[in-house]
């Protein structure tokens, strides 16, 4: 592994002394990645073409399967409101959730018409299913008047990054990860209304058009924020809108996507904001290599390695460069505008040069810890499977409707997608802390449990959770402690 790949712009040094650094740190990682080839089995460069053997599965570590069975028996069933209710009751979610004009007076059982709405949001069903009409918090009028007070974006976002706080105490996490990587991936929603913000794409909408859910995923699962992007537009054009909308305090240092979001200028982009930008590349094959010495040797990676970085662009462009790098940090100007302006057809700006030249330097940095390291390739890959994993729980959560949005304008789908992610943090923050504690209980019991086999379990499980057909809004579970784990041998299909 090579030395960390991200900057603060705010602490980045003037333009050649900075770019003096990176050509020390790209001729050191050239040289030892040329050294390392002729042991790495799985990397072959054949007439200036790399050829990289495919990543087999990693095997499971001795003992999951039983640990993983039984952990999952363990967890408690439930019905999806109580549990929404019982996370508020530890993390105060709700609470974070101020009104839209500003009340400080909150009504009384707040929680159960919030609740309700989640519920009816979340998994698209509806407002019906919800509605008690004897019962004051759950009436049509209360709901609706929540409904327009409560239920805004901000509001949702708050609650999203207090819920990502909150799951940094449970223990287990620290095993899924340290909080510092995260992956950005789209997820496509059929709108069958007419709208100016939707696009068409027969692949993902048939004959119909729709909308892309671009969302960032940490390490640990939960969804650390998103954005509604119309269509089906390259996702590189919104990735970094995401990760300077992120909902809480949590800041990745690492971003990884798949192959779709890979260019230059993102690269650039990403390195002087500050993040290490690690797409998966799907084809290796024709990659291309850029140095700053023309003149050094570096062995077996010399027929890749034919095209210099133009340092003076970036000399030359610098100060723009930064302050660029300053309005994306303080969302005065947004990257989807910035990317397009300076990528204008088939010819790219002056700005948009500079920037290039320098995503190229680590872009480079990139391909060659790609090809050197099969714990980084096996890192991103894992990273995506949660993003995918994730997206999986989303869509048997978001089931009503046949899954489509129905909302003709962007505040009414941000804010339903805003909720089902809102949701999604409740969800797993639950299953993160029981599942911690059925793993204490195991260990108690004479289980051994290694710290491998706890980085495998995951908090995307669902079976236990009834999202559908019954809705009770009460609060079944009052007080701290947790809801009594199931025996692991008891017939399954019990209560």
């Amino acid at each position: 592994m090579i030395k960390s790949l991200t900057f603060n712009p705010a602490a980045l040094p003037a333009g050649p002394q900075h770019l003096g650094e990176l050509e020390v740190l790209l001729d050191e990682m050239y040289r030892h990645v040329a050294d390392s080839l002729p042991g790495n089995a799985a990397v072959d460069i054949v007439d200036g073409k790399i050829s990289l053997n495919r990543l087999e599965a990693d095997p499971l570590p001795a003992g999951y399967q039983v640990v993983h069975d039984a952990v999952q028996a363990m967890m408690p069933r439930v019905d999806y409101p109580e549990l929404l209710l019982e996370v508020h009751a530890r993390t105060g979610m709700y609470d974070a959730i101020e009104h839209i004009s500003g009340q400080v007076a909150r009504p009384e059982d707040l929680d159960l018409t919030l609740t309700a709405l989640l519920v009816h949001k979340s998994t698209n069903i509806g407002m019906e299913p919800v509605i008690k009409p004897g019962e004051r918090a759950l009436t049509r009028s209360r709901l609706v008047s929540a409904d327009h007070g409560y239920f805004h974006l901000p509001g949702l976002r708050a609650a999203s990054g207090l819920l990502v706080g909150a799951q940094d105490g449970i223990g287990i996490t620290e095993d899924w990860g340290g909080g510092h990587v995260a992956s950005a991936d789209g997820m496509r929603f059929t709108v069958p209304v007419r709208s100016i913000h939707t696009r068409p794409n027969p692949k993902y909408f048939s004959t119909g058009r729709g909308v892309t859910w671009l969302n960032v995923v940490s390490d640990r699962f939960m969804g650390l924020g998103g954005i509604v992007m119309p269509g089906t537009l390259r996702d590189s054009l919104g990735i970094l809108d995401a990760v300077f909308n992120l909902d809480g305090p949590i800041r990745p240092e690492m971003v990884i996507t798949d192959t779709g979001s890979v260019s230059d200028l993102v690269f650039g982009l990403f390195a002087i904001c500050g993040y290490q930008f690690s797409p998966r590349i799907a084809d290796i094959s024709d990659a291309r290599l850029w140095r700053f010495d023309m003149a050094a040797h570096y062995g077996p990676l010399e027929p890749l390695s034919r095209q210099r970085v133009q340092a003076a662009r970036i000399r030359d462009h610098w100060e723009d460069m930064l302050r660029v790098a300053g309005s994306l940090t303080t969302g005065t100007v947004r990257a989807y505008d910035l990317l397009r302006m300076m990528n204008n057809g088939d010819r790219m700006t002056g700005l948009g040069d500079a920037f290039a030249a320098y995503g190229r330097i680590f872009k480079t940095l990139h391909l060659l810890q790609f090809i050197d390291s099969e714990v980084y390739r096996r890192m991103i890959g894992v990273q995506l499977n949660i993003g995918e994993g994730r997206h999986a729980l989303a869509r048997a959560m978001f089931f009503g409707r046949l899954g489509e949005i129905r909302h003709a304008y962007r505040d009414g789908m941000e804010n339903q997608l805003g909720a089902l992610g809102m949701a999604l943090n409740a969800v797993i923050f639950w299953n993160s802390l029981y599942i911690d504690a059925a793993v204490k209980e195991l260990e108690a019991g004479g289980v051994s449990v290694s710290a491998e086999i706890r980085s495998r379990l995951s908090p995307l499980m669902h079976e236990h959770v009834n999202f559908h057909g019954r809705y009770p809004i009460v609060r079944s579970h009052p007080g701290q402690a947790l809801r009594p784990l199931r025996d692991p041998h008891a017939e399954q299909g019990t209560g």
